[in-house]
């Protein structure tokens, strides 16, 4: 890894590798800078994300992208039913010595094992296996048979949720969606994109990835946003902005408390600073202002309100609501 004399210098380098950075995925993802923008910016954060989308969107085919333009590991679980914390997890199974006869366990590790991993449809597996996965997201680290294992450094979860089939899921519990940085909704391409996307992708021509960034560098750059300076302002903004979330304080507007049930909690305000942070620095400043957290406001704040009754009966939405507030 490059060594930097000056943060300012690393912060100008980052700046640049991400535009690097999105070149190379450009080479085979069509649009979605908006998504991948998200994406990497929760990844700087150390955050994990929630893609909402209906299926044949290359959300598949994005993390795998990313994942090889930065050198990561990259392991995808298509959840199911039937799918157990085991086969997500790993398990111990009993083995042989064959010099000495022995029997013992040994642990063969799960593909939780891996720097990104793409939950495919997480809301598909009943709860049990759901936790496994979200105690592995919180903790680092995977604990069998009373032995613990830590998940290799960077570790990043991207789990996606199909809107449009509700049958036979397991919706996650507000305070397990709260682990996720982000809810990112992912739309249809336009339809200029989607005949670049059908001229590309019905031809013999396979683009190569190059990696850009190493995973050293990643772990570098996340410990960088931590140190970004951010006004008294900008951190009271943040914080007021949650708090107008929640109908049982006087900083909730009249407005918005018949249409929420419940608020966001202190780790909005976190994510929303610590997401200005990274997106500063992917713009080139070396702070970030109140522009900043209202751009990533949705996307933290969506999944972390409940709408109420009134609000679902006039067509209100989470993403009108934090209009509103904005």
């Amino acid at each position: 890894m490059q060594k930097y004399k000056t943060e300012v210098e690393a912060a100008d380098a980052l700046a640049q590798k991400y535009q690097d950075l999105k070149d190379e995925i450009g080479k085979v993802i069509i649009g979605q800078e908006d998504v991948i923008e998200k994406l990497l910016i929760a990844l700087f954060c150390k955050g994990h994300t929630l893609l909402v989308g209906v299926p044949g969107l290359a959300k598949t085919l994005l993390i795998s992208t990313i994942a090889e333009a930065l050198d990561l590991k990259f392991s995808r679980i298509q959840f199911t039913p039937d799918l157990m914390p085991g086969d997500i997890l790993g398990t111990e199974i009993l083995e042989i010595d064959e010099d000495t006869n022995k029997k013992h366990f040994k642990f063969i590790k799960g593909p939780v094992f891996a720097n990104i991993i793409l939950a495919d449809e997480i809301n598909r597996t009943p709860p049990k296996t759901q936790a496994a996965l979200l105690e592995a997201m919180q903790e680092k680290k995977v604990t069998i048979a009373g032995e613990t294992h830590k998940l290799s450094e960077p570790f990043f979860v991207l789990a996606t949720q199909n809107p449009i089939e509700q049958e036979g899921t397991y919706p996650l519990p507000e305070a397990q969606l709260d682990r996720f940085m982000f809810n990112i909704r992912v739309d249809y391409p336009s339809i200029e994109e989607e005949i670049e996307i059908v001229k590309r992708t019905t031809s013999n021509v396979v683009p190569e990835i190059s990696t850009i960034i190493s995973q050293e560098e990643i772990m570098y750059f996340q410990k960088l946003v931590r140190q970004v300076p951010v006004t008294d302002n900008v951190v009271s903004h943040a914080v007021n902005l949650v708090n107008k979330t929640r109908i049982n304080t006087p900083h909730a507007p009249d407005s918005i408390k018949e249409l929420i049930t419940w608020g966001a909690g202190p780790r909005a305000s976190q994510y929303l600073i610590l997401a200005a942070k990274a997106m500063s620095l992917l713009k080139g400043k070396y702070s970030p202002d109140i522009e900043e957290v209202n751009e990533m406001a949705t996307s933290v704040l969506r999944h972390r309100i409940v709408a109420s009754f009134t609000a679902e009966a006039e067509g209100i939405d989470t993403d009108k609501i934090i209009e509103r507030l904005l």
